[in-house]
């Protein structure tokens, strides 16, 4: 099968294009490359076709669609960013450029699309009262952060709530312009595949971790900015109290779950899109995490901070056994042994980057702003 790959020099596309070629698929990468926020691409396997250029540039997105079977669309902006001024950017490459891909896709007639989704389209998790039972919790107060009460409180009587596994039927609720715009996504997804016959799956991915992971970015993960930090030498610097409980889910694992959605796709109903969570079912703390890391690392020892940002959810954590009863994934790598891996591993420097691949299109004419791989781990 021949499959593009939107984003897929970057830390999840490279592996899910080593992944697709390993199986005997023929994937086309499309990545832009961007300096100032794309990492420096792996070596690919030398066959693989490389198209650099914007997944906003209709000619080269139609170029790329030439003789595909199927798109994996991973090419996004991610992480909470700096401030609110950077929405136009989110919004610019994640819902514009899903947008201009839907497009190309339907004029080539191509109908078969995995789209990376995330799990911070929930908002916040699923929570119990012990009193009245399930209960959606709502945005946290800036007050209450302040003063250090970081779980919330039964909307209802006040109660401490009970956090548990979110299924994919839980109301969506995105607390941020990141969100918003990975939602979005899948919203302009399910018109394309209404409107066309196509068939979607979009895999909501928790904590996406493991070697690769960019450094020294603020558009990246929690695990990232822990492991830039020891890097350095420093401490990792948790907010809140570390209590955030997370589902930390290896990169590799996370490309088997794409591979399996796209040799799956196209026995899915037409018209419609499939929604899978994507997280080990393991939850843990990110304090769990910091300090994982930092021992297989050998130092030094995280520093709880007690800071905040608005925007960020307390807990979520995925339940994913639709994904292993529906497409039989199941994931490999334990959180032990992939932390301790992650600890070790090289990651990918921010800067200048060079162009190892093929070139098969032009580069981005001007006024194009390239897109990045999605990473998908909000803090």
């Amino acid at each position: 099968m021949r499959v593009l790959v939107t984003g897929g020099a970057g830390f999840i596309g490279s592996q899910i294009v080593t992944a697709l070629t390993a199986l005997g698929h023929e994937p086309v990468v499309l990545d832009a490359l961007l300096p100032s926020a794309h990492p420096v691409p792996p070596s690919p396997p030398p066959e693989t076709e490389w198209i650099h250029a914007d997944v906003r540039d209709r000619t080269a997105v139609a170029r790329a669609l030439c003789g595909v079977d199927a798109v994996c669309h991973q090419a996004a902006m991610v992480g909470l960013g700096k401030d609110f001024a950077d929405a136009p950017v989110y919004v610019g490459c994640n819902d514009l450029g899903t947008a201009v891909l839907l497009a190309g896709m339907a004029e080539a007639g191509v109908r078969d699309l995995v789209l990376a989704g995330s799990m911070v389209v929930y908002g916040e998790g699923r929570y119990d009262c012990p009193t009245h039972g399930r209960v959606a919790a709502g945005p946290r107060a800036a007050a209450d952060l302040d003063a250090g009460r970081f779980e919330p409180g039964c909307p209802r009587c006040g109660a401490e709530l009970v956090p548990g596994l979110i299924g994919e039927d839980a109301p969506t609720d995105p607390r941020n312009v990141y969100a918003a715009s990975k939602l979005a996504q899948e919203h302009l997804a399910a018109s394309w595949a209404r409107a066309t016959g196509g068939r979607a799956v979009s895999l909501r991915y928790h904590n996406v971790y493991g070697p690769g992971m960019p450094r020294d970015t603020p558009y990246a993960g929690v695990a990232s900015f822990f492991r830039s930090s020891l890097a350095r030498g420093e401490a990792p610097r948790v907010f809140e109290d570390g209590g955030q409980r997370r589902d930390f889910v290896h990169v590799r694992d996370v490309a088997r779950a794409n591979a399996l959605a796209l040799a799956a796709v196209r026995d899915r109903e037409p018209g419609a899109l499939s929604v899978f969570n994507t997280g080990s079912g393991e939850p843990h703390t990110v304090g769990e995490m910091a300090s994982a890391l930092a021992s297989a690392h050998g130092g030094p020892e995280p520093v709880v901070t007690g800071e905040y940002r608005l925007g960020d959810v307390r807990h979520i954590t995925a339940s994913s056994q639709r994904l292993r009863e529906e497409l039989g994934w199941l994931p490999e790598v334990g959180f032990e042994a992939g932390m301790t891996e992650f600890a070790n591993a090289e990651q990918r420097a921010t800067g200048a980057v060079a162009a190892p691949w093929r070139s098969m299109a032009a580069e981005p004419g001007p006024g194009v702003v390239g897109a990045v791989d999605v990473d998908l781990s909000s803090p």
